[in-house]
């Protein structure tokens, strides 16, 4: 089932964000932190705004969320002042191990400022990240998962939610294309797609 995310969901985002932070794949041997991940691309948002935040749910617990912003630009303004901030303390810039693994880019992704490109605000003031286990893809979860959100946002009156997807994730870019999502930018690491939801 989807449901609102309650507060007892955020062990379950983080862990299914490192389970599918490779193109949609596990990410777990390529981070000797797991909740690196988590704390840029999905903890955030449902303690900014838990209303934008929803889960898919079976009998084993947590399979998949959607995770939003209304307002990106706030959202950004929020997550400069109170979310990176502690954890730019916690986590000090390090260099490169050598070793394969890449949380030295995570956390420098946590030391930067990375403002979304205003003209896409304009129509798309909204953004989401997605991710569903196995178990529960296939089943019209994730289309579910998106018309959930649009019509969260509907009721707040936004025009459009955004979101970027990796050139190396083609199943992701199908799907999208297949729930209404069209390119509004293509960027060096993949594409920025537009659902517009007026």
């Amino acid at each position: 089932m989807i449901r609102p995310f309650h507060p007892s969901d955020l062990g379950a985002i983080y862990r299914i964000c490192l389970l599918t932070g490779e193109a949609g794949g596990d990410a777990s041997s390529m981070f000797r932190n797991p909740d690196l991940l988590g704390h840029v691309y999905a903890g955030p948002y449902p303690v900014a705004d838990p209303e934008m935040s929803f889960v898919v749910a079976d009998e084993e617990g947590v399979a998949g969320y959607i995770v939003a912003t209304a307002d990106t630009a706030g959202f950004e303004r929020w997550r400069e002042q109170s979310w990176w901030p502690i954890l730019r303390e916690q986590y000090p810039l390090v260099g490169n191990p050598q070793d394969g693994t890449e949380d030295h880019v995570l956390i420098g992704r946590i030391h930067e400022t990375w403002p979304t490109d205003a003209p896409v605000l304009a129509d798309f003031p909204a953004h989401l990240h997605i991710d569903l286990l196995p178990r529960a893809q296939g089943q019209g979860l994730g289309r579910a998962l998106i018309e959930t959100l649009a019509a969260a946002l509907r009721a707040r009156g936004v025009p459009g939610v955004h979101l970027g997807v990796s050139a190396e994730n083609p199943g992701a870019i199908a799907f999208y294309r297949r729930v209404g999502f069209t390119v509004v930018e293509d960027v060096p690491w993949g594409h920025i797609l537009g659902l517009p939801l007026a």
